[in-house]
């Protein structure tokens, strides 16, 4: 029995989401299939990162007790949430 199982998904695409996907796979010589879960997979480590990255900053910032470095902190945190 495998690993793991694959699960066959349906998915829409704006135009050109689906033209960028194709034209990766022909620069890499691969299936769209192939970039589209290459794609997300890297979005999915992204996030994580993200989240990681997120708490390690909330954890400097709560046990700081630097007035100039608790300011620097909540300032990243407030890009990390808001945006820049």
């Amino acid at each position: 029995m495998p690993a793991h199982k694959d699960v066959r998904r349906s998915v829409t695409l704006p135009a050109q989401v689906a033209k960028e996907v194709e034209s990766i796979a022909r620069r890499r010589r691969l299936s769209d299939n192939r970039v589209l879960v290459e794609l997300i997979e890297t979005g999915i480590e992204a996030r994580k990162q993200r989240e990681k990255d997120f708490l390690e900053l909330t954890e400097r910032f709560r046990a700081s007790r630097d007035p100039e470095e608790v300011k620097r902190l909540g300032d990243q945190l407030g890009r990390l949430v808001f945006g820049e």
